[in-house]
């Protein structure tokens, strides 16, 4: 029986693994979509109760009102990141990765399929976040469309960091410490809490460098209209960093690197 594709694509076959990305997460809602919404909450009532009314207006916000972007992005790269990564690492310590490779895919076809779940997941997480942000803050969104733009080159960037992360992880410790020392210390140093013009030299200029840093910018523009750096150099530079790390993990995914048992 031949595969069944359209063109150049075997769209069955990539529907089918997207669809077994999205119902991976979707199977445990209670820990992909309600406990990111609990921790972006206990993050805002913390700050609320000890710097709420002190802190005063950061780049002429509120402070809840400049803090909640940060917040909703944060958790929009962790879990865009926790998709594909787990899902790699996942199938090859249970020894099920060819149950993946096997197919008649190919590696743009098995990349946009993992990516698809990250998007997914990061835009459920991304909609519930905002939707209880502009509840507590009674905001709304100055540039949904800015914000929308930001958010997928969010899910798209970590979900191809996640990929190489699960391909070089060979074990949950190494994704752990993955996790840990890389993309927690990038997300929380990255403007999330704080203006980086307020830092000195060099943390500002070094701050950047930091693609992170521009996602989490050009979605607070999208969400209040104000940012530390130009939204157009951020959105190149993110456009830049995406398309090479995607590429990077195409060329990984079709040479098979430690996928392959």
């Amino acid at each position: 029986m031949g595969v069944r594709r359209f063109g150049r694509v075997n769209w069955l076959g990539l529907q089918t693994l997207a669809r077994r990305e999205v119902m991976r997460f979707l199977a445990v809602w209670q820990q992909t979509v309600f406990a990111p919404l609990m921790t972006a909450g206990l993050f805002v009532l913390v700050f609320a109760l000890a710097l709420g009314r002190n802190r005063g207006e950061v780049m002429g916000l509120p402070y809840l009102e400049f803090l909640g972007p940060g917040i909703l992005m944060m958790t929009v790269i962790q879990n865009a990141f926790a998709n594909t990564s787990s899902s790699i690492t996942s199938a090859k310590v249970q020894g099920n990765i060819v149950d993946t490779l096997m197919p008649p895919l190919s590696a743009g076809e098995l990349l946009s399929g993992y990516l698809a779940g990250s998007v997914a997941r990061a835009a459920l997480v991304a909609v519930v976040i905002g939707t209880g942000m502009v509840i507590v803050t009674g905001t709304g969104v100055a540039h949904p469309f800015w914000a929308a733009v930001f958010i997928l080159l969010a899910a798209l960037l970590l979900g191809g960091l996640g990929i190489l992360a699960g391909i070089l992880a060979q074990k949950f410790d190494q994704m752990a410490a993955i996790t840990n020392f890389v993309i927690t210390p990038l997300s929380f140093l990255s403007g999330t809490f704080y203006s980086v013009e307020a830092l000195p030299e060099p943390f500002r200029s070094l701050s950047h460098w930091n693609p992170i840093f521009y996602l989490i910018d050009g979605a607070r523009f999208g969400i209040t209209g104000v940012s530390d750096a130009p939204v157009w150099r951020g959105l190149l530079i993110c456009l830049a960093v995406v398309v090479a790390v995607l590429y990077l993990c195409r060329h990984w995914l079709k040479t098979g690197y430690r996928m392959k048992p």
